[in-house]
């Protein structure tokens, strides 16, 4: 009985495993609209010309 149970000390680690690179690898793509518009929102503002200075002196 005892060997038993060391056995299945791995198989259950193995069944841990399994499920955690099952959620690791899960598709993520949910929330890319909201960032890719963020983004471009980003390269706009990036893009505009930097006002020119003005003499207050």
């Amino acid at each position: 009985m005892a060997a038993l149970a060391w056995l299945l000390i791995p198989f259950f680690a193995a069944v841990g495993a399994a499920i955690w690179g099952g959620w690791a690898s899960r598709n993520r793509t949910i929330g890319d609209v909201a960032e890719l518009a963020g983004y471009a929102r980003f390269r706009d503002a990036m893009a505009k010309p930097t006002p020119a200075p003005t003499d207050a002196a």
